[in-house]
């Protein structure tokens, strides 16, 4: 009996070209998923460009049907510097595309599975990013609008395939939304009031001519305010400079805030235009007929959206209305005319961090899109438990 459906490692130009085209494929009748870029997904499984290679492993295959179609596609990966701290050693899976068959999806769940457990683990979370969680993570189960830039999109019959496979809920991530120019709650503006009227308190924009200063600003905030969040990492210098330096090409300053108190930075809030708005024009190709593009629509300011990518305030200032004020400071920016925005979405919150979902709510934010991280339990008699929750 001819086998069903054939596995095949990606190595070679041709599977990685199969790879990358399979979502184009699948979603060439839906106008609300936008293409990736394509370098920003190979970068992803690239040695020299994936630092995440330093501290661990990963692969890809693709999923072939008789004819020789290619039908689905799925990575597997470990990060040995967070696999190990686990109640069991797990692992991930990702980049999950495949058609609406129940046999082809468990296929690729398996394939994941056994690699992983060849590997030492004893679970894998999916569909998840070798990398940081700001890209590539979680599944899209409410919102099914236009995704913002590296973040997941997928049909609505994904999570009936991973439930149905016995992945479990173990966070759910929203996204929050906001018109730019939405009056902020009373509530709010007098929290930062008492903020904006104590002189120990200053607001500056970024300023592209002193973008050391504030990288090393950045970083301090960072180090103190999130490292103790689980799977994120001490910043260094060299990493700060490198995180900055990638943003710079699409940074406006005047959507970098920078809180401080007598002269010390204690947070910053970083949004950026969201650039998906322009990429979606791109068809994937970041070659020079789509640099040319790229130019001419932020030229052009075509995109208005901004995305809210980092909100960070050191533990010493938290509850205080730092919050409050530094976007009250960039609402007044807002109201000046000055921007040409009109919407804000903010990268996700996990619904382990009630704290920062209750600042995304004091702002105005309501929930636009869900995704939830799933985890699979390779032995279905342990324990499961949910992410622990942030206090």
């Amino acid at each position: 009996m001819e086998k069903k459906y054939t596995f095949i490692e990606v190595h070679d130009k041709k599977s990685k070209k199969a790879f990358i085209m399979l979502p184009v494929w699948l979603y060439r009748n839906d106008k609300t998923w936008i293409r990736p870029l394509d370098n920003d997904v190979e970068r992803i499984f690239d040695p020299r460009q994936n630092k995440y290679f330093q501290h661990g492993e990963c692969t890809r295959w693709i999923l072939n049907n008789s004819s020789g179609q290619t039908v689905g596609r799925v990575a597997a990966f470990i990060d040995t510097k967070q696999a190990f701290k686990q109640d069991q050693p797990t692992g991930g899976m990702g980049f999950f595309e495949c058609i609406n068959d129940k046999e082809a999806a468990f296929a690729l769940f398996d394939q994941c599975r056994n690699w992983l457990r060849e590997k030492g683990m004893e679970a894998m979370d999916g569909p998840v990013n070798f990398g940081e969680r700001h890209q590539w993570w979680g599944l899209l189960v409410e919102g099914f609008l236009e995704p913002n830039y590296c973040t997941p999109y997928n049909f609505p019959y994904y999570q009936d395939l991973f439930e149905a496979y016995g992945f479990k809920l173990y966070f759910q991530q929203y996204t929050y939304h906001r018109r730019v120019t939405s009056e902020l709650q009373d509530t709010v503006r007098k929290k930062a009031e008492k903020i904006l009227t104590n002189h120990d308190y200053t607001f500056r924009h970024l300023d592209i001519k002193q973008i050391d200063r504030f990288t090393q600003d950045f970083r301090t905030v960072y180090n103190k305010g999130w490292i103790k969040h689980t799977g994120v990492n001490m910043m260094s210098e060299v990493q700060a400079k490198a995180t900055i330096k990638k943003l710079v090409p699409i940074l406006d300053e005047r959507l970098v805030w920078f809180a401080y108190y007598n002269n010390e930075p204690v947070a910053f809030f970083i949004m950026l235009p969201e650039v998906n708005q322009i990429i979606k024009h791109l068809n994937g190709k970041m070659d020079l007929v789509g640099k040319l593009k790229y130019y001419y629509h932020k030229k052009a300011k075509t995109c208005k959206k901004v995305l809210g990518m980092l909100f960070g305030v050191v533990p010493e200032q938290q509850g205080k209305g730092v919050e409050a004020a530094i976007v009250v400071v960039f609402a007044n920016v807002v109201a000046s005319g000055h921007l040409h925005y009109t919407d804000l979405e903010m990268n996700w919150i996990g619904d382990f961090h009630p704290k920062m979902m209750h600042v995304a709510e004091q702002v105005g934010g309501k929930i636009l899109k869900t995704h939830i991280t799933y985890r699979y339990l390779f032995n279905p008699e342990a324990e499961f438990k949910r992410a622990l929750m942030i206090s």
